[in-house]
C-alpha cells in the first residue's frame, strides 16, 4: 500500500499545466486538462480504497493527508476552469470603453476578477507544475470569490441587455452576443448594418452620408427609399436603441407620406407611367386601394352592371401591365410589376366571381369577405384594411420590393381567420 502511495505521489511530481497565450490580452489561459483530470478520478478512487484497506493504520494519516490534498487540487482547478470559461466570454466584452462606461459596477468587479486571473496565470506559467501551481495560499477561497463575481456581472449584464430590448423591442430579435457587438462600440453607428435585417422586415442596411447621417433605406433586393427626415445616431449620446426607436419612427413617416404622394399621382398619371414611378410596396398598396374604391362605386350607383362594367376595366389593365412587362425594365420594376399582376389577376378573379353570383350591393357577402383597402388623406392619413367585421390599421412597415404568392381563396380564407 505504501509502495503505491508512494508511485501515486510519483505520478505526480512531472505533471505540469498546458498554458497558452490569449490573443493580444497578455495573458496565458489553461489548455489540455484531459489528462490531469483523468489522473485524478483515478487516484482519488485508489485512495479511498487504501482508506478502507485494514493494512493502511501505520501510514493512515499520511493517506488522509493525500486525500484531502487530491480533493483539494480538483476542486481548484474545477473553479480555475469555470472561472476560465467565464473570463473568456466577458473579456472581450469588458475590453470596450463603451461597455466599461455603460455598466461601472459590473466593469469594477470584472477588473478585480481580471487582475486576480493575470497574477495566476503569470505565476502558473513562471512554475507549471501542477502540484506547485495548486499549493498557492488561498488559491480556492480566491477562485469561488471570483465565480460568485462572474455570477454576479452575468446578472448585470443580462439585466443590461434585457433594459436596452425592453427601450427597443425589436432588439429581442438579436441574440446576447449580436447585442454586444453593437453596444460595444456605440460610436460608430455602422456597426448596426449587419443586424438591420433581423430588425425590420424590409431594411437590409441604411444610407449614411459624409456627416454620418441617415437619409434613406435600402431593401435586400436594393430599392432605395429616401427618409422623410434624416437621422443622426450622434444626438442619441451612445444610445443605439434611441437612434433605431428614430428610424423606425422616420420609416413609417416616409412610407406615409410617400403612399400620400403615389395616391394623388395615381388621379393624375396614366396607370402604366404611375406604376414603375413608385417604391414597390407603395404600389400595391396604392393599387388595393383604388381597386376597393373604383369597385364600390360602380356596383354603389350600377350594382350588377357596375361590378361587370369594373370587370371589364380591371381585365383591360391588366392588358396593359402585360404589355409594359415585355418593354424595357430594371430588376425592381420587374419585381413591382409581378407583384402587382398578382394582385390583380386576383382582383379581376373576384369580380367576375361576383358578377356570377350576380352582387349587386355592397353589403353583400361575397363583398364583404374580401380584403379592402380605405384611405381618405385629406380626413386621415390611416389607411384602413376591412374584411367582414374586422378592421386594422396599416402599419406603414417598409417590406422592401419582394414578390408574392398567388392569392387563392385558401388565402382568402386565411385573411379572414388572421384578421
Amino acid at each position: 500500500l505504501e509502495k503505491a502511495l508512494d508511485k501515486m505521489y510519483a505520478e505526480w511530481r512531472p505533471q505540469a499545466f498546458d498554458t497558452l497565450a490569449y490573443r493580444d490580452t497578455g495573458t496565458h489561459i489553461l489548455r489540455g486538462l484531459d489528462d490531469v483530470q483523468g489522473l485524478f478520478d483515478d487516484h482519488i478512487i485508489k485512495t479511498q480504497a487504501m482508506r478502507g484497506s485494514p493494512f493502511v493504520k501505520p501510514f493512515e494519516n499520511r493517506v488522509h493527508e493525500w486525500e484531502t490534498k487530491l480533493i483539494t487540487m480538483q476542486e481548484i482547478i474545477d473553479e480555475w476552469i469555470k472561472c476560465q470559461s467565464v473570463w473568456l466570454y466577458l473579456e472581450p466584452i469588458f475590453s470596450s470603453e463603451d461597455i466599461m462606461r455603460q455598466m461601472p459596477q459590473e466593469a469594477k468587479r470584472f477588473t478585480q476578477v481580471d487582475r486576480l486571473w493575470r497574477k495566476v496565470m503569470e505565476k502558473t506559467v513562471a512554475k507549471p507544475n501542477v502540484l506547485l501551481a495548486t499549493a498557492q495560499e488561498g488559491l480556492l477561497a480566491s477562485w469561488r470569490e471570483a465565480n460568485q463575481k462572474l455570477e454576479l456581472i452575468q446578472k448585470g449584464l443580462n439585466d443590461y441587455l434585457e433594459a436596452k430590448r425592453l427601450s427597443f423591442a425589436r432588439l429581442f430579435f438579436l441574440s446576447n452576443d449580436e447585442l454586444l457587438q453593437i453596444l460595444s462600440e456605440t460610436k460608430d453607428p455602422l456597426r448596426v448594418q449587419p443586424h438591420l435585417k433581423k430588425c425590420f422586415e424590409g431594411i437590409a442596411k441604411l444610407d449614411f452620408d459624409d456627416s454620418m447621417l441617415i437619409t434613406a433605406m435600402f431593401s435586400v433586393e436594393g430599392e432605395r427609399v429616401p427618409l422623410h427626415e434624416p437621422v443622426n445616431p450622434a444626438l442619441a449620446n451612445g444610445m443605439v436603441e434611441k437612434w433605431l426607436l428614430e428610424v423606425e419612427g422616420a420609416m413609417k413617416q416616409s412610407v406615409s407620406s410617400i403612399m400620400k404622394q403615389s395616391e394623388a399621382a395615381y388621379a393624375r398619371s396614366k396607370r402604366v407611367d404611375w406604376c414603375i414611378e413608385w417604391p414597390g410596396m407603395v404600389v400595391l398598396a396604392v393599387d388595393q386601394i383604388y381597386w376597393t374604391r373604383e369597385a364600390e362605386a360602380l356596383i354603389e350607383h350600377k350594382g350588377l352592371e357596375g361590378a361587370r362594367e369594373y370587370e371589364a376595366k380591371c381585365t383591360a389593365q391588366l392588358e396593359d401591365i402585360v404589355k409594359l412587362v415585355r418593354s424595357q425594365l430594371t430588376k425592381l420594376q420587374r419585381a413591382t410589376l409581378g407583384a402587382m399582376v398578382t394582385m390583380d389577376v386576383h382582383g379581376r378573379d373576384v369580380l367576375t366571381a361576383m358578377v356570377e353570383a350576380g352582387v349587386d350591393k355592397l353589403n353583400d357577402f361575397n363583398w364583404i369577405s374580401q380584403l379592402r383597402y380605405y384611405y381618405q388623406p385629406a380626413t386621415s392619413p390611416d389607411i384602413l384594411v376591412r374584411i367582414i367585421s374586422s378592421e386594422a390599421k396599416y402599419g406603414f412597415e417598409y417590406l422592401g420590393n419582394s414578390f408574392r404568392l398567388v392569392v387563392t381563396s385558401l388565402t382568402d380564407r386565411c385573411y379572414r381567420t388572421l384578421m
